[in-house]
């Protein structure tokens, strides 16, 4: 694919991240901006199952999405430390995402602070995100479009990330927020997906302390190389016409597509993929 490999700073202030990165729109990975953090030595995977281990949490996979399947509704529930202990002793698909820490272990928030990067960051969404050796999510993008900063903690994680005008390339699913689920963007099969060689994106590994700057609806997988796990911050669209997207994703789109699920059934599920390979076959 033609990815280019992320921008990465040692540190940067809050003036040359608006100039540089926030205003074009474009990623960049910071190294050493959270080393002053309690949770820069503290966070790991025997600190999580030592604060969190008795907490029940939702797993996910990466099996292809049923119609019967609700917005987000997990795959699997767990107790945390038997989730780390899974995590440390084999690789698993299972994963943890959009756990808000805030709400679960209250704590947890003593040991980081929100940085200054010159966006108001929105403080009542805190996410942790885990996965097992090899796990990965969908190519997707979020559906608020927010400015996301990914905090990275334990392990190592590969980033591949598109804007949004490459979705043309990308075999978007219609109605929905993430690509064709059959594509594997770590090693495409460019005979059975050959769009995506026209695709121009990022590529980047994160490893501990790392801090990834996603733009505002940017196309985003993320695959687990080890396991580990990372937090997010967001803060709202700043541009118009994403905002805009934002709210019709929230308020029309999601509700549609599961009215439409329940109408058609799976049927609706296969023509929303065969729909996203005529589509981008025909741009």
């Amino acid at each position: 694919m033609n990815l280019s490999q992320i921008p990465r700073v040692k540190t940067i202030t809050k003036e040359i991240f608006i100039r540089d990165y926030f205003k074009p729109q474009k990623p960049v990975v910071v190294e050493r901006f959270i080393e002053d953090w309690p949770a820069y030595s503290k966070w790991n995977l025997n600190y999580m199952r030592e604060i969190a281990g008795d907490k029940e949490v939702p797993l996910y996979d990466d099996r292809p999405v049923h119609h019967e399947d609700g917005f987000n509704e997990p795959h699997a529930k767990m107790k945390m430390s038997d989730y780390i202990d899974l995590l440390q002793n084999e690789p698993t698909k299972y994963r943890i995402f959009l756990w808000n820490i805030l709400k679960e272990i209250p704590e947890l928030q003593e040991d980081y602070e929100y940085p200054d990067f010159g966006l108001r960051l929105m403080k009542k969404l805190p996410m942790l995100f885990f996965g097992g050796q090899g796990s990965h999510t969908f190519m997707h993008f979020d559906i608020d479009l927010a400015n996301i900063f990914h905090f990275h903690f334990e392990g190592k994680k590969e980033c591949i990330m598109f804007p949004q005008s490459e979705s043309k390339h990308l075999y978007k699913i219609p109605h929905s927020l993430i690509t064709h689920e059959s594509i594997d963007f770590a090693n495409p099969d460019f005979e059975k997906w050959p769009a995506i060689k026209n695709a121009n994106g990022y590529r980047t590994h994160l490893e501990h302390g790392d801090v990834l700057y996603i733009p505002e609806g940017y196309w985003h997988y993320m695959k687990y190389i080890t396991p580990g796990f990372s937090m997010s911050l967001r803060s709202i669209a700043k541009n118009p016409k994403n905002l805009f997207f934002a709210f019709y994703n929230v308020i029309v789109m999601r509700n549609y597509d599961g009215l439409m699920r329940k109408v058609r059934g799976q049927k609706w599920i296969d023509w929303k993929n065969e729909q996203a390979i005529l589509r981008t076959d025909k741009n």
